[in-house]
């Protein structure tokens, strides 16, 4: 008798345990997220004007808003981790983080380990001129002859190439073509359309954005998989952000734009 009812304990305990283990294997990111009080958000931390520390060495940047507004919406408070982009998803499955908000593309490959919310922030390859620049560079036709610069190693080289009858110059990086840009040597730089009001702005140099270059791209916000009621809220404070205004007012801060909205590109 004693050790049927052993047995039963041990029954009852161990189906205990595993009805706990599926009820909080079943618990939703946003339950999580609510009773926590805080949306913990990863970011690089050196990636302006996404996120960046100012001279002050506090977080800013147009992620940093975007993300303290989502948590706001949630009715919780965000808090932050700096991690370098080389580990930045493998930390995000390891459970040390609820979201990265820091300009991932929503590939394929990628959702096979995360969900993601809908796309927030739209890209694309854009020329910089000067800013006296008057000939026509408004399609691909218009850059046959000209003289493009680009960064050693981008993605924006392989796209100058493609350009018919472009010559492309490669730079170590972006102040050397701009500054080579500035004074004549290229008639046009080519770099990403988010970065080129901070690349214009801090340059100092009479420059300014050209003409979007192939297809728009689109980012978004990932976390783990399985979390319905987590991705519906997190679209929803989304929606919420561009339906009140406060989304166009912090991209519009950050990049002189709206960029949840793709640029024409030039055909």
């Amino acid at each position: 008798m004693l050790n049927r009812r052993s047995h039963l304990l041990a029954g009852a305990a161990l189906a205990f345990t595993l009805a706990a283990g599926a009820a909080l294997a079943a618990t939703d990111l946003l339950d999580e997220v609510k009773q926590r009080g805080t949306l913990r958000v990863a970011v690089e931390g050196t990636y302006p004007p996404f996120n960046f520390r100012d001279a002050q060495g506090q977080l800013t940047g147009f992620d940093v808003e975007i993300a303290t507004a989502i948590a706001g919406k949630l009715g919780v408070k965000p808090v932050f981790t700096t991690t370098e982009w080389s580990g930045i998803l493998a930390g995000l499955q390891a459970g040390k983080y609820d979201v990265i908000v820091n300009q991932v593309a929503a590939t394929d490959a990628r959702r096979q380990t995360f969900d993601f919310s809908g796309p927030y922030v739209s890209s694309s390859a854009q020329l910089i001129v000067r800013a006296n620049e008057t000939r026509p560079m408004a399609t691909l036709a218009d850059l046959k002859g000209k003289r493009i610069g680009v960064g050693q190693g981008s993605n924006y080289a392989d796209l100058a190439r493609g350009i018919e009858g472009a010559e492309v110059k490669v730079y170590p990086g972006a102040p050397e073509y701009l500054q080579d840009l500035a004074t004549g040597r290229i008639d046009a730089a080519l770099n990403d359309s988010l970065l080129i009001p901070y690349l214009t702005q801090t340059s100092k140099l009479p420059l300014k954005a050209g003409a979007p270059i192939g297809p728009s791209t689109s980012n978004a916000i990932p976390f783990r998989k399985g979390n319905p009621k987590f991705q519906a809220a997190i679209d929803q404070a989304l929606a919420d952000l561009k339906a009140n205004g406060s989304f166009e007012k912090i991209s519009t801060k950050w990049f002189a734009r709206d960029v949840s909205k793709p640029l024409t590109a030039a055909k």
